[in-house]
Order: structure tokens, then C-alpha cells, then sequence
């Protein structure tokens, strides 16, 4: 009886030892495949032209900082990186305040088909974005904005709706009721109570919410190159294809770029990675 329960557990650790042998396969597979080509890239940014070709996994020699400074100093870097930041910021601001309105309204007042609405914007975030290009390119005609920062950050202001309404409506539900009942019976009105209550108290939500359009903002292509016609409104991503054109020969250069261009979002979101699953989660179990 002993054997043969010792039997068991042996088979059951050889199992248990299998199974996650193979989990984390899995995982450092994905790591790879998706970690991989980023490093490959920063990495070759600090080698030379022939070292990429004929060592192209071999680590550089040396630390050279040179080709990063000209791509800085060259191509219109600056005004590109002065665009997207710009851009991306303003439109994260504005997008906060409106959506935070919005997400306080659903989260604290009932009225007529309201979960049927909050279901419908959410529901936007199933559209793929290239789907509503005519209309938004025919609006933005309309109202004489292409080809300028406030048309790009326009669109990027309606872009974020979904998201945002989602984890700041969680954030919201989440303040208990008696803190808002007992702030009406003090005298607070909507907004009193809106900015000087809730705002504060919805703060992880409100930087999470910020925090993701702002990634998504500064990464966003398709339409900074759809309403753009001049370089004075480029872009950092949309710039990247005449960075990639313009140093076609020299890899240095048009690596250097590109780690330019996609570290800070990556050190955006490593240091904010936990907030962030923090807030989504609590908008999945509370909202």
C-alpha cells in the first residue's frame, strides 16, 4: 500500500515537473519572439556597418554613442520628437478630462439605457481604426485641419474613448456611495463634488487611463501619415519610414533611429506595468 502510494506521488511530481517544463517553454519562447528582434536591433545600433554583416549576433565592440547624436541632430529628429510629444500629450489631457466627465456620469447616475450605451462605446474598441478612414479624413477636410498638429491630435482625442471609459468608470464605481451621499449633504454640488472627491480619489484609474492613450498616441502611424503633408507636422513613427529610407545603407543610423523612436514607450510602460495591470484588473472584477 506504501509502494504503491509512493508510486503515485512519484508519477504525480514527474507529471507536475513535465507540465511546467513546458509552460515555461512556452514562455521563453514568446519572450524571444517578441523581446528578441528589439534587443537584436538596440544592440546593433552600437556596431558597425560590416560587424552587422558579417557578425550580425555578435555583441559590439565598443559602446559607440556617435550615430545616435546624428540622427538627434540630423533629419529633422528634434522636430519630429517635439510633434509626437506634443501631440500625444495634448490629446491625452484633453481626452482625460472629457472622458473622466463622462466615466464619473456612468458610474454614479442611473438613467434611461445607460449599461447599454457604456456597452456600445466599449464595444468601439472592436472596430479596427482603418475602418473609419473616410469619414474621419472627410471631417478633417471639412473643418481645414489636414495637414496640421490639431487635426493628427483630434483624432487622437476620439481615439482613447473606449479604453478610457472602461477604467475610469471602474475607477469611479470603485469610491463608496456614502462618501458621495454624504458629500450632497454637506452641500457639494456635481462638480464640487466630481473635482474635489472623486478626481483625487480616482487617480490610480485616471493615470492608468493616461498613461495607455499616451502610449498609444505616441505610437499611433496609420493616420499621423494619413493627415500629415508637410514634415513642420511628421510624426515620430510616420518619420521612421524616411529615417529607414534615408539611412537604407547605413544600419548604424537607421537602428539607432529606430531605438530611438520605440524606447520610450517601452520605459514608459516597464515602469508603470504593474499600475496599470492593477487598474485593468480591478475594472474587470468591479466594473
Amino acid at each position: 500500500m506504501n509502494a504503491s502510494l509512493a508510486q503515485k506521488k512519484r508519477l504525480y511530481l514527474i507529471n507536475k515537473t513535465v507540465i511546467y517544463f513546458f509552460i515555461y517553454l512556452l514562455f521563453a519562447f514568446v519572450i524571444v519572439v517578441s523581446a528578441g528582434p528589439l534587443l537584436w536591433v538596440m544592440v546593433s545600433s552600437f556596431k558597425t556597418n560590416g560587424e552587422i554583416l558579417s557578425e550580425p549576433f555578435a555583441f559590439p565592440k565598443k559602446l559607440d554613442f556617435v550615430p545616435y547624436i546624428e540622427v538627434i541632430m540630423g533629419r529633422n529628429f528634434l522636430l519630429y520628437a517635439f510633434n509626437s510629444l506634443v501631440i500625444s500629450t495634448t490629446a491625452t489631457i484633453g481626452s482625460l478630462i472629457m472622458y473622466a466627465m463622462g466615466a464619473y456620469v456612468f458610474a454614479r447616475f442611473n438613467f434611461p439605457f445607460r449599461n447599454f450605451l457604456f456597452a456600445l462605446f466599449v464595444l468601439t474598441m472592436l472596430v479596427p481604426g482603418h475602418t473609419k478612414t473616410q469619414p474621419i479624413f472627410f471631417l478633417i477636410m471639412k473643418m481645414g485641419l489636414y495637414g496640421t498638429r490639431s487635426g493628427i491630435g483630434l483624432v487622437y482625442l476620439s481615439g482613447g474613448i473606449a479604453m478610457s471609459l472602461f477604467v475610469l468608470r471602474a475607477a469611479f464605481a470603485s469610491i463608496p456611495k456614502e462618501m458621495t451621499e454624504a458629500a450632497i449633504v454637506d452641500g457639494a454640488g456635481f462638480f464640487r463634488n466630481f473635482v474635489l472627491m472623486h478626481i483625487p480619489l480616482a487617480k490610480g484609474g485616471l493615470a492608468t487611463a493616461g498613461i495607455l492613450m499616451f502610449l498609444a498616441n505616441w505610437n499611433e502611424y496609420f493616420f499621423a501619415s494619413l493627415l500629415s503633408d508637410t514634415a513642420a507636422t511628421r510624426t515620430l513613427p510616420y518619420a521612421l519610414a524616411f529615417f529607414t529610407e534615408a539611412y537604407s545603407y547605413n544600419y548604424t543610423k537607421m537602428f539607432a533611429a529606430l531605438t530611438l523612436i520605440i524606447l520610450p514607450g517601452i520605459i514608459i510602460y516597464a515602469i508603470t506595468q504593474e499600475h496599470v495591470k492593477a487598474s485593468i484588473t480591478s475594472g474587470s472584477v468591479k466594473g
